[in-house]
């Protein structure tokens, strides 16, 4: 298991926020990753950044954790 970074409060620099997003809604670079797909996950830095879709919400927490990012769901 890795260690996470200590996270003060307030401190959302290390905050991944993920979410559920239609895929049609996507940028067409983004879209052609996912055809076929009817849902994916985005993980979005504090900022809103999108960083990474991926295909399970479970699989989005497990990416934001591997990348010392504290994930959280937006809804």
């Amino acid at each position: 298991m890795a260690n996470y970074p200590y996270m003060t409060p307030g401190d959302t620099s290390q905050i991944a926020y993920v979410r559920r997003v239609d895929p049609r809604t996507l940028p067409e670079e983004f879209r052609e990753h996912t055809k076929g797909m009817t849902e994916v996950y985005s993980i979005s830095g504090a900022d809103g950044q999108m960083l990474a879709i991926v295909d399970d919400r479970k699989k989005a927490f497990v990416v934001a954790r591997m990348n010392e990012m504290q994930p959280v769901s937006v809804h």
